[in-house]
C-alpha cells in the first residue's frame, strides 16, 4: 500500500512481525515511538516505558525491540511485582541490555509501593502512542483484512474510516464483523455489506452515512 504523507519507512522487520502478529503500520501517532526504540544508543537511562491504546500495536513494537536490540521487555508493568521491576531495572542499568516496559498509563498513574521503584520510574521516557489519524486507520483496516487473506478494495477502508470512531479497538471490532458477516453471507467485503453490517451493529455514525470521503493518503 502507498505510504501516506509523514509516514516513515521502516526496514522489514519493523514492518511485519512473526506468523501470528498482526501489522505494524508507522504513521504520525506512533513514529517517535519506533524511531526512539530503534536508537537505544541514545537512550539518557537504559529503561523506556511504553504506553498507549490496546490493539495499538504496542506488544508487536515490544517483540520488534527484544528481536533487533537484545533487550528485555515487561509487557504490562502489573503482569510481574515491583521487585521484578525493580531488579530488571538494576540488570539495565548495570549495562545488561536495554529495558523496556510496556503499560497501559505512565508510571506516574501507576500504585507503586517501593520508593526505590518509584523514584527511578520518575527518570524514565515515557513513549506514547496515540490515537490513529486518517491515513493509519485506513492501512490498518486494509493490513489486518490482508492477514485474513481479503484484498480490501481501497474504497471500502476510505469508506469506513470517516464514519467510525477513531480508535485502534474500534478498528478491530469493524474489521472482525466486516469478515463475519462476509463468511456468514457469502459476500465479498464492498461498500454495501460494508455499509449495512456497520449501521446494524452500531459501529458507524448513522449521522455520516452520506459524508463525502476525501482521500488525503494516497
Amino acid at each position: 500500500m502507498a505510504r501516506a504523507p509523514g509516514q516513515i519507512a521502516l526496514p522489514l522487520d519493523w514492518s511485519a512481525g512473526g506468523a501470528n502478529d498482526g501489522p505494524l503500520i508507522v504513521g504520525s501517532s506512533n513514529a517517535d515511538a519506533v524511531r526512539y526504540l530503534r536508537h537505544v544508543a541514545t537512550w539518557p537511562v537504559r529503561t523506556a516505558v511504553l504506553t498507549g491504546p490496546r490493539g495499538s500495536g504496542r506488544s508487536l513494537m515490544g517483540r520488534l525491540f527484544a528481536t533487533e536490540t537484545g533487550g528485555r521487555v515487561i509487557d504490562g508493568h502489573d503482569s510481574v511485582s515491583e521487585e521484578a521491576i525493580f531488579h530488571a531495572w538494576n540488570a539495565a542499568q548495570a549495562n545488561e541490555g536495554q529495558l523496556l516496559v510496556i503499560a497501559d498509563a505512565p508510571p506516574a498513574e501507576w500504585n507503586i509501593a517501593l520508593p526505590d521503584l518509584r523514584s527511578r520510574l520518575a527518570a524514565v521516557p515515557v513513549l506514547t502512542i496515540g490515537d490513529p489519524d486518517d491515513c493509519l486507520a485506513r492501512d490498518l483496516i486494509e493490513a489486518l483484512f490482508a492477514q485474513r487473506g481479503i484484498a480490501l478494495a481501497p474504497e471500502v477502508s476510505s469508506y469506513i474510516v470517516p464514519r467510525m470512531e477513531r480508535s485502534y479497538a474500534m478498528i478491530h471490532r469493524v474489521v472482525a464483523a466486516l469478515d463475519a458477516a462476509s463468511l456468514e453471507q457469502g459476500r465479498r467485503v464492498g461498500i454495501r455489506l460494508t455499509r449495512e453490517t456497520l449501521l446494524s451493529q452500531g459501529l458507524i455514525d448513522p449521522d455520516l452515512l452520506e459524508r463525502q470521503e476525501t482521500d488525503t493518503c494516497r
